[in-house]
């Protein structure tokens, strides 16, 4: 494995939940020594799961060390300054009044390190909402993607917190430009919003509410193309596997008739005919589909070129060749639990400070960091006994036992 592209790169993260650390992760996939300051009672998804660390945590702080401190304190503050002036890249998503109350700003790093590049990732950028707080449903729902995603009716968050990792990859671009451009506040204070990240992913369906709107003189919500495109979706199998049709052209349409063996109907031939026969279509493909075993239906779909792919259960999926061969993820021991957990997909750019290397426990690397910013030993105990800086108890259990069955009574 190569070194990474910022090998030479230390980068300072104070985040919780996703936005933050996801940008981090990617920032360590590419090699750079990511150091995680958590408060004495750690990050949100240090405690999602059974009282402990969560799937979050595990797959997007893996490789980073922590430093646990408590930034109210005198202390805590003389030990962060000097954590900045130690570092290249700052990166956070504290709310902005907690990022003044712990002296958080780009002029108040870069009054300690000049040429620190200083990341901060709010709920909305600029405009009258700037102070408030927002989370990845709360910008899907500012945005329009919440209004036409449903369960019986009712506007839902989409599973995946996809607003958050959007920013976190925004986030890494706006670092990277920082570090490849000139110094100076202009390019080194990045600070954008989660809103205004959920506006830029929305643009093309508000640009296509737009368009119809001019088109049919009234406003209506662009579809998803599985509802708008007949034979676009999932479908079930004989052997009760799904697998997802991407039927978009009248191309598309064809090559699916010649796989499953159906006569082309000339009155389905455009997709403008098959949307007027919408559920003649849906019969015709779910009959199809329903007559062959996924791996049947697979093959001659695959012959035909027809796009497609079996909806996998979270269980199932680094099962699948394409996952393993080669291998996409990286096997990571912690707390006594094996993972694997995906990697960067840009391998040529990819080369963690030390691979493999788990998430950490909560203040695991703290004496090592202090030592290293310049702490001697008897002040570091002192912090420590005054509950300025934390370091971890590797004995302590990090989940709640699972709980065991009842005894049947008779």
């Amino acid at each position: 494995m190569n070194a990474g592209i910022l090998s030479n790169r230390t980068v300072l993260e104070l985040g919780s939940m996703i936005a933050a650390p996801f940008a981090t992760h990617i920032l360590s996939q590419l090699g750079a020594n990511v150091i995680k300051i958590e408060p004495p009672s750690g990050e949100t998804t240090r405690k999602l799961v059974r009282g402990g660390p969560s799937g979050t945590y595990i797959a997007y702080n893996r490789g980073k060390k922590s430093i646990c401190l408590d930034l109210r304190a005198d202390g805590g503050q003389e030990i962060l300054r000097r954590l900045i002036g130690h570092s290249d890249i700052v990166v956070h998503n504290l709310s902005p009044g907690a990022a003044r109350r712990l002296n958080i700003s780009y002029d108040e790093c870069a009054t300690v390190n000049p040429e620190i590049v200083y990341c901060h990732i709010k709920g909305y950028g600029p405009g009258p909402l700037e102070e408030e707080i927002a989370s990845n449903p709360i910008a899907e729902a500012a945005t329009g993607v919440m209004y036409s995603n449903r369960i019986n009716g009712k506007p839902a968050r989409l599973g995946p917190s996809y607003h958050d990792q959007f920013a976190g990859c925004y986030a890494v671009m706006g670092v990277l430009s920082a570090l490849l451009g000139p110094a100076g506040k202009s390019t080194r204070n990045i600070e954008f919003g989660l809103y205004e990240t959920g506006l830029h992913i929305a643009a093309r369906d508000l640009v296509g509410v737009q368009l119809k709107s001019q088109l049919l003189g009234r406003p209506e919500q662009e579809p998803s193309p599985e509802f708008s495109i007949p034979g676009y979706g999932a479908y079930e199998t004989q052997d009760n596997r799904w697998v997802y049709l991407v039927m978009l052209t009248d191309e598309h349409w064809r090559k699916f008739c010649s796989a499953v063996s159906m006569a082309t109907d000339p009155e389905l031939a455009t997709l403008r005919q098959r949307r007027k026969h919408r559920p003649l279509v849906e019969e015709l493909v779910t009959a199809a589909v329903r007559s062959f075993t996924y791996e049947q239906i697979a093959a001659r779909l695959s012959a035909q070129g027809v796009g497609f792919t079996e909806v996998l259960s979270s269980d199932r999926v680094l099962s699948a060749p394409q996952a393993r061969e080669p291998r996409k993820f990286s096997d990571i021991s912690f707390a006594n639990y094996n993972f694997e957990a995906p990697d960067f997909p840009l391998p040529s750019c990819t080369g963690e400070a030390e691979p493999n290397l788990p998430p950490p426990l909560l203040g695991e690397h703290t004496r090592e960091l202090l030592n290293r910013i310049g702490y001697a030993e008897e002040s570091i105990e002192a912090l420590i006994q005054n509950g300025v800086a934390l370091e971890a108890d590797p004995d302590a259990a990090l989940w709640a036992p699972a709980r065991q069955p009842a005894k049947a009574t008779g």
